[in-house]
């Protein structure tokens, strides 16, 4: 695959012929949602196997061989040249597809409401092909142990039909809030964690789960050991079974990391005791802060490096947005909420008002700003080709498990197409 920024002047005709591929097969793939309109600083990723390469000023068959991971007789053979032939600039050299590295990949949904629209089964439909993991969110753990189920529809079966293996996603949440006290009377409450650990039980066997996910947050720093004991506890149940054990954590950079988000999550005690961890590196950017990057690569990166300082690497997913937000300026804290928009959305809006996409290369995120029709200006941060792409090469150079995407339902088709570009996904 090929990403390509779109220039001044660009057309998807000109594009298609420069990489020899058609226009609506670049359409198509991207599902771009602009096509007449192509937006300056737009990412689009070419459907074709391996990648084109234009000769730079100072560049030679070494330079660009050592920046791709290839050799120079490589590069020379499968271009038919010699490998002693001078490079005039702007020669196009095509580059082969390298080998894939295997991972894991999971995938939260999260209905709401009454009812599991279509749309949302259908992005667990598109999803599933590319998942070795599909958590509905979430099971809502009650005071007296047994669990509120999440709507699951056809969830079940469309992970079966896949290969997938359904995670069972299990919370403190308490009316739509994260509950310490919930979170205390399951921790030490032994009559009560022993009947949640037998509910459990029954329900992964009823629907078909194999990953049971401890998704507990916001817990006293006071239950810290409390929730390492409990995890062992179940651990032992599980392993009974043939299940995994895995469990979702704040996105902390040391041991000692203050806060009520952080302090009860024990990074090196459950790398000792679960499967793998899903680390919530993402919401830097959130809906009810200032405009910034929703995942910042920079913060990602010290997050995931103080992890593998306490856990194996192999159990580490690192956690993805899926999404952008729309920030109505100017910012006020505690007035209105940022939207959350799809990077289709974001490009739309750029389309729409003619503003031209920046790229911001410490953070690895694209964004603009824009004009609404009621003269109100608008900050957008979202994800493209580029800033995925910059995850998927952080994830092979830490030697990760894999990456965790909150949540299914806004489409991201370049990121699907950019997986499979990467990695073999493991199914289980």
């Amino acid at each position: 695959m090929q990403i390509h920024i779109v220039q001044q002047g660009q057309t998807l005709y000109g594009i298609a012929q420069a990489y020899s591929s058609s226009v609506q097969e670049i359409v198509r793939t991207n599902e771009i949602p602009n096509p007449n309109n192509l937006v300056i600083g737009q990412a689009i990723v070419i459907p074709i196997r391996g990648r084109f390469y234009w000769v730079q000023p100072g560049d030679s068959l070494y330079k660009i061989g050592q920046t791709f991971g290839f050799s120079p007789i490589e590069i020379a053979r499968v271009n038919n040249i010699p490998i002693d032939q001078p490079l005039s600039i702007g020669l196009r050299l095509y580059l082969p597809e390298k080998k894939e590295r295997k991972v894991e990949t999971n995938a939260y949904i999260e209905p709401r409401g009454t009812n599991v629209t279509p749309n949302l089964e259908q992005a667990a439909r598109d999803a599933a092909p590319y998942l070795t993991y599909l958590g509905p969110f979430s099971f809502q753990i009650q005071r007296d142990g047994t669990l509120k189920e999440p709507l699951l529809n056809n969830f079940p079966q469309i992970a079966k039909q896949n290969k997938v293996t359904l995670m069972m996603a299990i919370t403190n949440l308490e009316n739509d809030q994260f509950s310490d006290e919930l979170g205390r009377i399951v921790l030490t409450n032994m009559d009560i964690q022993n009947k949640l650990l037998n509910t459990i039980v029954t329900t992964a066997k009823k629907y078909g789960f194999r990953d049971i996910h401890f998704d507990m947050e916001y817990l006293r720093p006071e239950d810290r050991e409390a929730y390492n004991q409990f995890l062992r506890k179940a651990k032992n149940r599980f392993n009974q079974e043939g299940w995994l054990l895995s469990t979702a954590l704040a996105p902390k950079t040391s041991a000692g990391q203050k806060g009520r988000w952080y302090e009860a999550h024990d990074y090196k005690a459950h790398g000792e005791i679960v499967d793998f961890v899903v680390i919530m590196t993402y919401e830097w950017g959130y809906s009810g802060g200032p405009p910034m990057p929703v995942s910042p690569i920079n913060s990602v990166r010290e997050v995931l490096e103080y992890a593998i300082s306490e856990m194996p690497s192999s159990k580490i997913m690192m956690g993805q947005n899926l999404y952008g937000y729309d920030w109505t300026l100017p910012f006020v804290q505690g007035g209105q909420y940022a939207k959350a928009v799809s990077p289709q959305q974001a490009i739309q809006l750029a389309s729409k008002y003619n503003e031209q996409i920046e790229y911001d290369y410490e953070a690895q995120a694209p964004h603009f700003n824009y004009i609404d029709d009621n003269s109100k200006e608008h900050k957008v941060w979202f994800e493209d080709a580029r800033s995925i792409q910059a995850k998927f090469d952080l994830i092979k150079e830490l030697n990760l498990r894999g990456i965790s995407y909150w949540k299914l339902g806004l489409a991201f088709p370049q990121n699907w197409l950019l997986i499979t570009d990467n990695f073999e996904v493991e199914k289980k």
